[in-house]
């Protein structure tokens, strides 16, 4: 109930035209003058995106890798980059944000076509992006009818009174978006990867860049992003995870990595992926892969 009551206290802040200046966004002292630039740069994006609590989040997360001595500032700021990217992840709301920036900044007689974006979303995509109260339900009904997978075309139209109007309207929802099912799931793969990343640098550190590459597996919308994510998914749990816990006596894990992500492919079954990684595991002499949920 709290955080109903936090999305409908900033909505009324938007209408009102108030931004919550309480939270400061300064980098972390020990981050060289570069990455701190870097820092609240994207925290000041992020702002745009959901808002400042938000940016904070971000500057929050990246803060338990500044100052370590095993991290230099090219690693620092390309998991700063990545993580940027992914806490600004494109569902409806961000498409319509992207499209009113675009149109805002677009010369004056540009034509409606270049500033029109046509998506295609899976339709659960859609409600996971509504707060859980109304999605968990309509889920629901949509997997009783068949139709949870089902293709949704959205046009995201710049131009006009009323595309602008419309785009504004889809816009304002990210108010709601911390409570969308979507931020649930959003949250969990952020925490795991950054995790992952933790522990490489404990127990693998010469395969971390390999580890922190994996997040761009994971873009986009539609089928593109849930293939990625069960990829990335499955790679996690049948390659990294055993390798840095020492149960896959694996001596070059990122290489192992490279093989298994050429390997992948947009498949729904992931036939490619799990092929090498069944072949990469044999080379260990261990135990066949225990099939992963994707």
């Amino acid at each position: 109930m709290a955080g109903y009551i936090d999305a409908l206290r900033s909505t009324l802040a938007e209408v009102l035209g108030e931004n919550d200046r309480v939270v400061v966004l300064n980098a972390p002292a020990a981050a060289s003058p570069q990455v701190a630039r870097t820092l609240e740069e994207a925290a000041e994006r992020l702002v745009i995106y959901q808002g400042r609590r938000y940016a904070r989040l971000y500057l929050d997360r990246i803060s338990r890798f500044v100052g370590r001595r095993e991290i230099d500032d090219a690693l620092l700021l390309r998991i700063a980059e990545l993580l940027a990217v992914r806490m600004s992840y494109e569902d409806p709301i961000r498409i319509a944000q992207l499209t009113l920036q675009e149109a805002a900044s677009a010369p004056a007689g540009r034509t409606a076509q270049r500033i029109e974006r046509r998506c295609r979303f899976r339709i659960d995509e859609v409600v996971a992006a509504l707060p859980v109260v109304v999605a968990d339900p309509t889920l629901k009904m949509l997997n009783y009818l068949g139709w949870l997978h089902m293709p949704v075309k959205m046009r995201f139209n710049g131009s006009g009174w009323l595309g602008i109007r419309k785009l504004r309207i889809i816009a304002w929802l990210r108010r709601w978006r911390l409570l969308s099912i979507r931020y649930a799931s959003e949250r969990k793969w952020v925490e795991r990867w950054l995790h992952m990343i933790d522990r490489s640098l404990a127990i693998r550190p010469e395969a971390v860049g390999a580890v922190v590459e994996t997040a761009t597996m994971v873009r986009g919308y539609g089928d593109g992003y849930r293939f990625g994510m069960a990829d990335w998914t499955l790679l996690v749990d049948a390659l990294i995870k055993p390798a840095v816990n020492g149960t896959l006596p694996l001596p070059d894990l990122s290489q192992a990595i490279a093989e298994a992500r050429a390997a992948a492919l947009p498949e729904r079954k992931q036939t490619s992926l799990r092929g090498a990684i069944e072949s990469i595991r044999a080379r260990c002499c261990t135990v066949p892969m225990r099939a992963a949920a994707s």
